[in-house]
């Protein structure tokens, strides 16, 4: 029997227990379709039938008048817009307003013209493009093909980190787009940042409130609404309790460094206890992780501000206007080792500082400068003779949590989950610097300690459904960790499929990660082949798409027999090189031009075989 099927005869108390196995399934069958607004009308009508006996008769007047739909599309890359798009859902349901949610990748663009209302919910990738699951639907709406829409209501979230210089713009495109075709906007486009809870909650209420007169449901003549006893409908795969907004405090196991001792860089090996939480991830997941900012870091900070940490500030936190000292606030809740180009904007501005001032004026002068600075380099910067402390964490973001590639199948480790962590450090003024999320995972926790975690699904990056599909993956440095995790899962599902490992860093003796588990998978034969690339090994520096181009007949010959290709790692350059010799190698080997190549690459994209977790 489905798990739907025996989730509801598990949630059945004695006295409801009338109903024999298939009349339970016909009842799930009927109502799996619903509605909560149908489910309660349906409730409602059998509460009425079973207090008189008797079949109770429908006349047209009792059935529901059929309502227009507001359609939800997201756009999402890691995880963030299906995050926001499931609460608006939640929102518009709540008011009585048929809803339909689904991923763009799984709508058909030509539908819009047939949509009367529709919200876009879209985060934007690298340097302003689209998510991959929205590559088809971008294309469509921008193109040619696309119809007019003067009978469609919309608006667009966009969601994005203003240190990038595409701020938002794949919501940009899709709303000049819509509006564009003849579209009307329900409100205006929200551009949001990467703490973003606060705009796109009042973003929804906006819509749900102009909407709900609409869109709501009318029905006129129903019995009333009544629960259907002990009955609760429990679908397999029920999302954790654990979310952003509700992390788990895991315990905090190891952090091994596993480059060597003479390496240039610190990378670690991190393991956290999920415990009893039944939190469960997926390989090719990743792990959200909060992070406190580094004692010393705060005092700093407090110290140039001429503040004693005891000022009281008020903070909106888990929804709530929360009062708190202001070095509670630096050390949990606000980040201070990243910083925005409207922070320098501002202590431009309250400084008067000329230099502050003309990087702040320009765009692209101030998301490098802020790129290379942290808050308390700016802050020294320029003196602020006057200020309160709470103008000052005003003007800060709060902390968001760092995304964490999963590095291990929890068909291997179980109730752990594992991550290959850099530690993120350099010098400026003399002083070393660190990253706030691996430095806290390096070395600001001891065994044993709590740490705040989540699972964010990333359903854009999944080994192939069929085990006997070979997979080329290409993973230089950290980028390594998801595809630990893959061959893990491969090794438990014992599958045949032949795997090719892309491995590279700067050298072989110190920065191999990983070295001995790729080694006994290469012995074992789970993984076919293995090209390595260490850069600085030899005089000229040898990079993982140097190795491809090497192998160049026999990567095209993999891709042809339908292998799935996966990059992990650094989205500006090894990504992007890596790219362009994929469409090299395509097009010499193929036989084909570059923009036939690119449309190959493409197809690999759209359907799932070429897949990216970048940063």
């Amino acid at each position: 029997m489905p798990q739907k099927q025996l989730s509801l005869q598990q949630n059945l108390t004695p006295a409801s227990s009338a109903l024999d196995a298939n009349q339970l399934a016909l009842l799930h069958q009927a109502t799996s379709s619903y509605s909560s607004l149908q489910l309660a009308w349906a409730s409602g009508y059998l509460a009425a039938k079973s207090e008189s006996g008797q079949n109770v008769q429908l006349s047209p007047a009792a059935a529901p008048v059929a309502a227009k739909t507001l359609t939800i599309l997201y756009a999402s890359q890691t995880g963030n817009a299906k995050g926001v798009a499931k609460q608006v859902e939640k929102s518009a349901s709540a008011a009585g307003i048929s809803v339909k949610l689904k991923n763009i990748s799984d709508y058909k663009a030509k539908s819009l013209k047939s949509e009367t209302h529709v919200l876009i919910i879209a985060s934007t990738n690298g340097e302003g493009e689209a998510p991959d699951d929205a590559i088809e639907f971008h294309e469509f709406l921008l193109g040619k093909k696309a119809p007019n829409l003067p009978n469609l209501s919309y608006s667009v979230l966009a969601l994005g980190d203003s240190s990038y210089e595409f701020f938002c713009q794949t919501g940009k495109d899709f709303d000049e787009r819509l509006q564009a075709l003849g579209a009307k906007k329900i409100a205006p486009r929200v551009d949001c940042d990467v703490d973003y809870d606060s705009d796109s909650e009042s973003w929804t209420l906006s819509i749900v409130e102009s909407l709900k007169d609409e869109l709501t449901q009318k029905e006129a003549g129903i019995a009333s609404v009544t629960s259907l006893g002990n009955v609760e409908l429990v679908t397999a795969g029920a999302e954790s309790v654990y979310s952003k907004q509700n992390p788990l405090n895991a315990e905090f196991i190891v952090s091994q460094k596993i480059t060597g001792r003479d390496s240039a860089k610190d990378v670690r090996h991190i393991e956290i206890d999920l415990g009893e939480s039944g939190l469960t991830y997926q390989v090719g997941d990743a792990l959200g992780v909060y992070f406190e900012n580094d004692s010393a870091l705060v005092s700093e900070l407090l110290t140039a501000l001429n503040f004693t940490g005891d000022e009281q500030v008020n903070l909106k936190l888990n929804g709530e206007q929360q009062s708190l000292t202001i070095k509670d606030a630096l050390s949990r809740d606000l980040e201070i080792t990243q910083t925005a180009p409207a922070f320098i904007e501002f202590w431009a501005n309250q400084s008067g500082d000329e230099k502050l001032l003309a990087i702040a004026t320009d765009k692209n002068s101030a998301r490098e400068f802020a790129g290379n600075h942290q808050i308390i380099d700016v802050v020294t910067l320029a003196a602020v003779t006057e200020l309160t402390a709470q103008t000052f964490v005003d003007a800060l973001r709060k902390i968001t949590p760092r995304l964490y590639s999963i590095a291990s199948a929890q068909a291997e480790v179980e109730e752990e989950v594992h991550l290959t962590v850099g530690l993120v450090s350099y010098e400026y003024d003399n002083k070393t610097r660190f990253g706030g999320a691996s430095h806290y995972l390096a070395q600001g926790l001891d065994e044993s300690q709590p740490v705040r975690v989540f699972v964010e699904h990333n359903d854009n990056f999944r080994l192939p459904s069929d085990s006997n599909t070979p997979v080329i993956m290409i993973g230089p440095g950290t980028g390594v960790a998801p595809f630990r995790a893959f061959m893990q899962q491969r090794e438990a599902d014992e599958a045949s499929g032949d795997n090719w490992m892309f491995f590279g860093d700067q050298t072989f003796t110190q920065d191999f990660l990983y070295q001995v588990e790729w080694q006994n998978y290469l012995k074992s034969g789970l993984l076919t082949r293995m090209d390595v690339a260490f850069s600085r090994d030899q005089a000229e520096k040898v990079y993982v798409q140097d190795r491809l181009k090497e192998n160049a007949s026999e990567v095209f010959s993999w891709l042809e027999r339908g292998a799935h290709i996966y990059i992990c790692g650094d989205a500006n350059r090894m990504a992007k090189d890596v790219h362009q010799t994929l469409v090299d190698i395509i097009a010499e080997h193929g036989k084909l031009s570059t923009a036939q190549a690119e449309d190959y690459l493409k197809s690999l994209r759209s359907n799932k075989r070429y897949q990216k977790d970048v940063y």
